[in-house]
Formats: C-alpha cells, structure tokens, sequence
C-alpha cells in the first residue's frame, strides 16, 4: 500500500490526526509527509485544521460544518469593502486566518466585487463566503452583460473567444479611467483555484496543476466567479506582484505569461501568430506557454519570433514548455531573426 492510501486508511480509522501521529504511523520524515499531505489537500480528500505544528488532518467528511456569509445585493451605491469589511467581522477572519492568506482573499474578494459593480450592467448580485476548517471560499455571481461579452463589445473583438484570449493575457479593460485591467490576472494567480464563467465560456485556474484549462458549459447568463485558498496557503500577495510587476519596472505590471493551447491546439499561419501577440507590445517580458499544444507552422513561428521580435527589440519574448518539434520551429526562428 503506498504511503497515501496508507494515511487515508488511518484517518478512516479516527476523527482527526497530527503531523507527528502521521509520520510516525509512516515512518517518514516531515518533508515526505508534507508532500503527501499537500497532494491530499490540493485533491480535496483531507482537510487541514490549524497552523503549523498545532494542525491537524482529517477525512473530508469528517470536517466540522463551514460558517457561511451569504448575501443579496443591490449594486447601485454598493461599496465593496463595507461588504468584505462585515463577511470578514462575522466570520472572525482576522483570527482564522494567516496574514498572508487575509492579504490574499481581500484583495481577491474585493477587486471580483467591484468587477460586477463597475462592469456587469446588472441591478443586483450575490456574494458567497464560505470558510470551513482547511479552505476559504467565495463567490461572485451577476446576471449581467457578462465578463466576455463585455469586452468583445467594448474593445470591438470578433468574438468571445477572442475576449477571453485578451482576458488572459493582462491589462485588458474596458475602463481604463478607473480600472488597469489586473484584477482578474493576480487574482486567479493567488488562488488555489479560481473559475471564471459567463455565457458558454468557462476558464478554471489550477495552482496544483500550474495550468489553466477552458471549457463550454450551458449556457450561463451574466458573470460566476468562485476562489478557493487553502488556509495553510503560505503564499504572500507581494509575491506574485512581484513576479509580474517586479522593482525593475517601477513594480509595474509589465510581465505576463499566455497559455497558448486555449485559443487552439495547432498553429499554422502568421494571422494566427498575429492574434496570438495581440496588444502584447504593452508589455516588457512576454512567456509563451506552449503546454499541449501540438504543432506549429513556420510562417507561425517566424512571425512571433523573427518578425515581432526585430519590431520590438525592447521586448524580451521566449517559449517554454514546448515539444521538442515545436521548440525546433522556435529556435529556428529566433536564430534567423539574430542572422
């Protein structure tokens, strides 16, 4: 039996356990079982309770009930940090949670909040908190215009397809007086998970898998989001500005990372590659996440990586995690474009 069936067994067998109980039911150290319980967690079948060396494990469905914040509201007037500044009273989050999984959901909670009140055209929405005792949990729900439609409409792109691909990239809003287009991007990037649905678009960010995965559900009028963050999360929210808006661009957000695989699988044409590096030119370091995706043609290549490159020799443009065939194609590319 391996070692994690082998604690799913013994959490089976009682109420809750301590990392120490654990590893010595193993025989492990604590590196190893915090690998194997940071695996269960992130799966949803344990839950961790507590911090540091006082937590314990638990079976899911042994977990004692979530406190729950649900509210109805009228959008007109609607301030988003009084409502997160009551959820936050009643549910005692400055108690409950790390500083740095606080920092996290009220930067998150506020700036999904304000999205429905400045951009979904709705009357109403509803928001969810749910803290149980191994995750923090909300959502954000508007039957308006819908986050995608929205900027399709707004920035005049073909389609909502296109607007997601825009969404994805950073920066991108239609309120540039009010709103620098960041909040969805470090938002879905402190989660744990992160979804994001309107219409029959879906897009679900996955820390544990590093990736982003899209999907058409039903159809869905308006804008959902839900978060989720492990309370034992030790991410800090400087962290991940940091990555993207480092002190070498005056901490302003000038890097950002496109997973190519979700506007399609294979690449063949430059108009392709010229959708693709749309509006990209707004930022100094760009990194191409060519994950999954199969093929790509070399007019596709050169144009990002020759013809973009010597446009805009200010900007730093790589490729990563690309099948070798591809990575063949890229490298061809940039050499022609050093020649």
């Amino acid at each position: 039996m391996d070692a994690k069936r082998r604690i799913l067994a013994y959490l089976a067998r009682r109420r809750s356990a301590a990392g120490g109980e654990l590893r010595l039911h193993l025989g492990v150290s604590r590196q190893a079982l915090s690998v194997h319980m940071r695996s269960l967690v992130a799966a949803g079948k344990v839950v961790r309770a507590g911090m540091a060396r006082s937590a314990r494990y638990m079976l899911r469905g042994r977990a004692p009930p979530a406190a729950v914040v649900a509210r109805a509201l009228r959008i007109r007037g609607l301030a988003e940090d009084r409502v997160w500044d009551e959820a936050a009273a009643s549910l005692n989050l400055r108690r409950a949670l790390r500083p740095n999984v606080e920092a996290i959901v009220h930067y998150a909670f506020t700036e999904m909040l304000n999205n429905a009140i400045d951009h979904s055209e709705a009357e109403r929405c509803a928001v969810r908190i749910r803290l149980d005792p191994g995750t923090f949990a909300f959502d954000v729900r508007d039957p308006g215009i819908g986050v995608f439609h929205s900027i399709a409409s707004k920035l005049r792109l073909e389609d909502e397809q296109r607007a997601m691909l825009e969404l994805l990239k950073g920066r991108t809003t239609t309120m540039r007086e009010a709103h620098t287009g960041e909040g969805i991007f470090f938002t879905s990037r402190v989660a744990d998970r992160f979804v994001l649905r309107s219409h029959r678009i879906q897009l679900e960010w996955s820390r544990a898998k590093d990736d982003v995965f899209v999907s058409s559900p039903r159809f869905l009028k308006g804008t959902s989001v839900s978060f989720s963050v492990q309370r034992s999360n030790r991410l800090k929210l400087e962290e991940v500005f940091g990555e993207f808006a480092p002190k070498e661009y005056d901490f302003r957000f000038q890097k950002t990372r496109v997973f190519v695989k979700l506007l399609q699988r294979d690449y063949v044409s430059r108009s392709e590659a010229k959708r693709l590096l749309a509006n990209l030119e707004k930022f100094s370091e760009i990194v191409l996440d060519f994950r999954d995706v199969k093929s790509v043609g070399q007019g596709f290549a050169d144009e990002i990586f020759r013809i973009f490159a010597q446009r805009h020799p200010a900007i730093s443009i790589a490729a990563t995690n690309a099948n070798p065939a591809i990575d063949a194609m890229i490298r061809h590319a940039a050499s022609s474009a050093r020649a």
